[in-house]
């Protein structure tokens, strides 16, 4: 008989990778960290402090229930990853007991209740981050107006998407899209954002509204972490390299949300049609881009084949779409994953391969 003593055996993911858990932890929150050292820069030292406080915390509940559970988990980069995660979806001045709750709501209510890493049906930071909105929504809506916006009240009561969803209400102006109404509205930009936007006009024929550049390069209010889309794109190239994840998620996901928000966001808007929805600026904020590459591909709470993962990042879609455009939340991606990580299990179910060498017996009566 032989020997099986080296053989461990552990919860999902049970992917067959060179990468372990551990190196995986750890690469991801190497690839995030241009996003938040971006956050420093543009809304100040102070959340340094909002970024330490979500990671100590995440990694003290770790250490308490890996010792409670006594399982050496606290070196596998999960918990830092997890803190991580939910310091990127707080606003900058957000008061720092919300993200230590969020943490321990994450760390203690979502992961291990359920048995650790691997053992969660659901992506634990979103889980915190939602459960800490709906308790602090006061403070997890106030948002501050990046130093590149000088001369602007140093706080805002909107991001661009709840700025264009409060502002509808009362709008009586001839705008078709969103940044179209920004402007006419007099949303900030940055100098930055209108010389580039005057240098492709001028040089290159591109004839844009300001505001995209500032979108993309992340100098608009928003969760500290989520901003930037631009560094959080150059973070995933090296993922992607290396296959920590794949394409199926995030194509789909931005995929099926873009062509519903071309479709039908332009009906949102005073004189919008059909067809006309602006995706270029419901890609660029709300955090969808964070949450499609970053949170949505996570490998405990995605489904496990290639199938499946395109249905998921569909549905994801779909979500997102109904709760932005026609629910009453600006955003909608943090509630979206959550809801699709629940219909993972039957996903997984309806579209796992076929087994084969199995007899089936059949009636001969």
């Amino acid at each position: 008989m032989s020997d099986n003593s080296n053989f461990i055996i552990e919860t999902s993911p049970q992917i067959k990778q060179s990468d372990s858990t551990k190196s995986v932890m750890w690469v991801v929150s190497l690839c995030l960290l241009p996003a938040g050292v971006w956050g420093v820069w543009i809304f100040g030292p102070r959340v340094i402090t909002v970024i330490l406080a979500s990671v100590i915390s995440a990694v003290a509940a770790e250490a308490l229930m890996g010792y409670l559970a006594k399982r050496n988990t606290l070196m596998d980069g999960s918990a830092v990853l997890t803190g991580l995660l939910i310091s990127y979806n707080m606003p900058p001045a957000i008061p720092l007991y919300i993200p230590v709750v969020a943490s321990f709501f994450a760390i203690f209510v979502v992961k291990w209740t359920f048995g650790g890493l691997g053992g969660n049906f659901m992506n634990p930071a979103l889980a915190g981050r939602v459960f800490v909105f709906f308790s602090w929504t006061g403070h997890m809506t106030r948002w501050t107006m990046p130093d590149a916006l000088s001369g602007i009240d140093t706080v805002t009561t909107a991001t661009p998407l709840g700025f264009l969803k409060s502002g509808l209400l009362d709008y009586t102006g001839t705008a078709v899209s969103p940044v179209s109404f920004l402007v006419e509205t007099g949303y900030p930009h940055s100098t930055l954002d209108s010389g580039i936007t005057a240098w492709f006009s001028n040089n290159l024929g591109l004839d844009f509204a300001n505001g995209y550049v500032d979108m993309f390069l992340g100098n608009i209010p928003g969760s500290l972490g989520e901003v930037s889309v631009f560094l959080l794109l150059i973070g995933s190239i090296y993922l992607f390299a290396r296959k920590i994840i794949t394409w199926d998620i995030p194509v789909s996901y931005l995929l099926s949300f873009g062509i519903l928000i071309w479709i039908f966001g332009g009906t949102r808007y005073t004189g919008g049609t059909y067809f006309s929805g602006d995706v270029v600026f419901h890609i660029f904020t709300g955090g969808i881009i964070l949450g499609a590459v970053y949170m949505a591909t996570d490998m405990v709470t995605s489904p496990l084949t290639g199938k499946g993962r395109i249905i998921f990042g569909i549905g994801l879609g779909f979500l997102t779409f109904l709760i932005r455009v026609y629910g009453s939340f600006p955003e909608g991606v943090s509630l979206a994953i959550i809801l699709m990580n629940i219909f993972v299990p039957m996903i997984n179910q309806y579209t796992k391969p076929k087994r084969f060498g199995i007899q089936i017996k059949r009636d001969t009566k």
